[in-house]
């Protein structure tokens, strides 16, 4: 096969369709298709009854900015549901404009379809591939570099208070310190078990492993191992000074830190889950948590005791973010479902966004022009990047296996590690320039 007959350019086995001298506009309405053997490269019909061309975009006759398509949908006012499903409650702006085109992709280059071979490393067609041969399509961030060296799944990344190094965990068993000005690694610690997430604070890092969680000041070197757990520790908190540990047993475990014997003592142990806590979030005075269980159950600081359980999900709730006054949740069931408090203080959803995936993870972070961004990654190996509130799109960035980790830097910086090992390290663009 000639390596230009994918698109008919120099390929002489291609010819252009021969209209009848006799044919009619209803012939031409008919005939009016793109020959699907011309996209293939290996049409050998002379005259060919199809088109031998991609037909042009419908034109738009709107005077509308965004062209009259969708607009009716782009108009919805979203209503807080309420316990019945009805539409009540104050109106909402959550999804008010969302969808959009592919911001930054190539012209004739198939919308938001990148290579697998590209992704593999082995597409033989270059710059004349119709699909797209790049990590992202976006205007607003660019790629800075890879950091390759775990062996697996990333299942954490983390950069300590008053550290030079970003840190990052992964189902290799290994932690890896990365020197923040070169990108170089800098060491590699065994953890003697799969690390099954990551978080700091302060300059404390902790990581769950299986039975275990690891806390290690950056600063002073001390190095603690926290028993209790039960199995792999899937998800890490820090909130109104105890540490909380989602585990595989479905408990949630709290400690708390004492400076006089420069410890962490256990201090308690919340249990309503039937399923792993794999996610846990810290706001407006609750504890939030997420279970392969498909619930979220919502535990009030003070007491520790759970005080709402929220069963809309239909799978597992894999990742939650706490954004101004809003609770988002995301699932295996497609759904990233916001959720407000009414006025009896309970929570409920005020918004659906559905996705094509199943969605793995959620990060929430501002862009070079302080505008609020949701990076959600899904598991089509992609991770989605939205305005917030509307859900518009504002780009994509693909991998070769799915991003079970993203982590905000300083400087507009931000980072992903998926499940082959890579890390990436992306900038927002001051300006939304388009990139190369």
């Amino acid at each position: 096969m000639e390596a230009s007959g994918r698109y008919g350019n120099g390929n002489k086995r291609v010819h252009q369709r021969l209209e009848p001298a006799h044919a009619t506009a209803a012939d031409r309405a008919a005939n009016n298709k793109v020959c699907y053997h011309w996209r293939a490269g290996r049409c050998n019909r002379h005259p060919c009854p199809f088109l031998h061309s991609e037909l042009p975009a419908p034109q738009q006759h709107s005077s509308a900015p965004d062209g009259g398509a969708g607009l009716a949908k782009r108009s919805l006012v979203w209503k807080n549901p309420s316990a019945a499903g009805a539409a009540s409650g104050p109106p909402s702006k959550w999804g008010k404009g969302r969808g959009g085109g592919a911001p930054g992709r190539p012209p004739g280059k198939a919308p938001d379809k990148v290579c697998n071979y590209f992704l593999a490393g082995n597409c033989t067609y270059g710059e004349r591939c119709r699909y797209l041969h790049s990590w992202f399509i976006s205007d607003s961030f660019s790629l800075l570099a890879p950091l390759q060296g775990h062996e697996k799944a990333v299942s954490g990344i983390t950069l300590p208070s008053g550290s030079d190094k970003l840190y990052s965990g992964s189902k290799d068993e290994s932690v890896r310190a990365w020197d923040c000005q070169t990108g170089q690694c800098v060491g590699v610690i065994n953890m003697g078990g799969e690390v099954g997430c990551m978080i700091s604070e302060g300059p404390w890092i902790f990581i769950g492993v299986p039975n275990s969680v690891k806390a290690w000041n950056s600063q002073t070197a001390t190095d603690l191992s926290l028993d209790g757990p039960t199995g792999q520790v899937y998800s890490l908190v820090v909130g109104n000074e105890f540490l909380f540990a989602g585990i595989q047993d479905g408990r949630i475990l709290a400690w708390k830190f004492s400076a006089v014997g420069n410890c962490f003592e256990p201090a308690a142990s919340l249990v309503g889950h039937q399923l792993s806590v794999v996610s846990l979030v810290v706001g407006a005075a609750r504890l939030y948590s997420g279970s392969m269980d498909n619930t979220i159950r919502v535990w009030d600081l003070a007491t520790l005791q759970c005080i709402q359980t929220l069963t809309d999900h239909t799978s597992v709730v894999m990742s939650l973010l706490c954004w101004d006054q809003f609770l988002l949740s995301c699932s295996l069931d497609k759904t990233i479902k916001v959720w407000v408090t009414t006025d009896s203080g309970n929570l409920e959803v005020t918004y659906t966004h559905n996705e094509d995936n199943g969605v793995l993870f959620l990060c929430g972070m501002l862009d070079a022009q302080s505008k609020p961004i949701l990076l959600c990654s899904c598991n089509d190996n992609s991770v989605r990047v939205y305005d917030l509130p509307s859900f518009s799109e504002r780009g994509k960035i693909f991998s070769k296996e799915e991003v079970r980790a993203i982590q905000i830097g300083p400087g507009g910086l931000f980072f992903t590690g998926d499940a082959t090992g890579e890390l990436r390290v992306w900038k927002w663009l001051a300006n939304d320039a388009p990139n190369s």
